[in-house]
C-alpha cells in the first residue's frame, strides 16, 4: 500500500478503452497500459477522470483491475496501481473502497462529493467515513466537475485524518497548494496540467496527469529537473508541451486524448460513451501534427 512518502513523481490516469460497440476493451487495454508501465512513471490511476468513471460499470473497473495487475506481474519494478472510488455517495464510496481493497489497489482516489454541494463539514464527515476503511485515500479537488470548492481549512483537516495520505489539487488557481505546502499539510500532488510547473515550483510532489498518457518522458524529466532545483530548464521543457496539453483540453477529456491514441495504434478506437462524444474535425486538425513527434 502507499504511504505518504511514495507520492512522488508523474502518476498517470489510463483511459478505458473501448470496442466500436461500446464494450470495454481489454485487448487495447492491456497493449496501451503496458506500455505506460514500462516508463519510469510513479504509478497507474484506474478509473478516474480520464477513465471515464461515471459511465463505466463497477464490474468493468474489477475486469481493469485484474488485467492491470495481471500486465504488471512480471515488471522488473513495482508500479503502484490507484483506483478511483469516489462518489457522491458516501456509503457507495465506502463499498467501493472496501472493493478496490480486495482488487489489491495500492491506494484509492476519492473525489470531493459532487452535485449534492455538502456542506464543509459534510465533505469532511465523507473522507473520515472513507478514510475508515484503511486503504490509504488520495483526497481529489476539481471544483469544475463537482460544483464546489474545498475551503481551506476543510483541506487541512482532510489532509490530517489517519488514512489520507495526500491530496490531487486539480484546482484552476495556485491558492490551495500554496496554503497546504506553506502550512506543510501533506503531499500534494498537481492534477491542472498547465499549472503543473507552477505548482511543483510551489511544492507539489508531483503530478496526476492526463497529458503524461503521450510524451510520457517528457512530463517525467521536468519533474525531474525540478527536483534538481533547475525551475528554468523545467519551465523550458515544459513550454514545448503546453500546445499538447491544450490541444488535449480543448474538447472535454478524454476525447482528444483517446483521439490521439488510437491515431497512435495504441487503442484500437476512440469510442467513448454518451453523454462524451467524439471530438471535432477542427480539432483533429490542431492535433494531427503531434501524430508526428510522439
Amino acid at each position: 500500500m502507499l504511504k505518504r512518502e511514495d507520492l512522488r513523481g508523474v502518476f498517470v490516469p489510463v483511459v478505458t478503452p473501448f470496442t466500436k460497440g461500446g464494450e470495454l476493451d481489454l485487448a487495447s487495454y492491456q497493449n496501451y497500459a503496458g506500455q505506460l508501465a514500462e516508463q519510469d512513471i510513479a504509478g497507474l490511476i484506474v478509473n478516474g477522470t480520464t477513465g471515464e468513471a461515471p459511465t463505466v460499470r463497477w464490474e468493468e473497473v474489477r475486469q481493469l483491475a485484474e488485467a492491470t495487475q495481471s500486465l504488471l506481474k512480471n515488471k522488473k519494478r513495482a508500479v503502484p496501481v490507484v483506483i478511483g472510488t469516489g462518489t457522491n455517495d458516501t456509503a457507495s464510496t465506502v463499498e467501493r473502497t472496501e472493493s478496490a481493497a480486495n482488487m489489491g489497489a495500492d491506494a484509492v482516489l476519492v473525489v470531493v462529493p459532487y452535485y449534492s454541494k455538502p456542506s464543509q463539514q459534510g465533505i469532511l464527515e465523507h473522507f473520515r467515513t472513507v478514510a475508515r476503511v484503511g486503504v490509504p485515500v488520495i483526497a481529489y479537488e476539481i471544483p469544475s466537475r463537482t460544483g464546489i470548492r474545498l475551503s481551506m481549512d476543510t483541506a487541512r483537516a482532510i489532509m490530517e485524518l489517519d488514512g489520507v495520505i495526500g491530496i490531487k489539487d486539480s484546482s484552476d488557481s495556485l491558492e490551495l497548494i500554496g496554503e497546504l505546502t506553506r502550512h506543510n499539510a501533506g503531499p500534494v500532488l498537481c492534477g491542472d496540467d498547465l499549472h503543473y510547473v507552477a505548482k511543483l515550483a510551489l511544492g507539489a510532489v508531483g503530478g496526476i496527469l492526463a497529458s503524461a498518457n503521450v510524451n510520457t518522458q517528457r512530463f517525467i524529466d521536468v519533474y525531474n529537473l525540478v527536483q534538481k532545483g533547475e525551475i528554468l530548464a523545467a519551465k523550458q521543457t515544459f513550454d514545448a508541451l503546453i500546445p499538447l496539453v491544450q490541444g488535449l483540453f480543448r474538447e472535454p477529456n478524454p476525447a482528444p486524448l483517446k483521439w490521439l491514441l488510437a491515431s497512435l495504434g495504441q487503442i484500437a478506437t476512440d469510442r467513448l460513451r454518451l453523454p462524451l462524444m467524439p471530438i471535432s474535425e477542427q480539432l483533429k486538425k490542431e492535433l494531427e501534427p503531434w501524430l508526428h513527434y510522439l
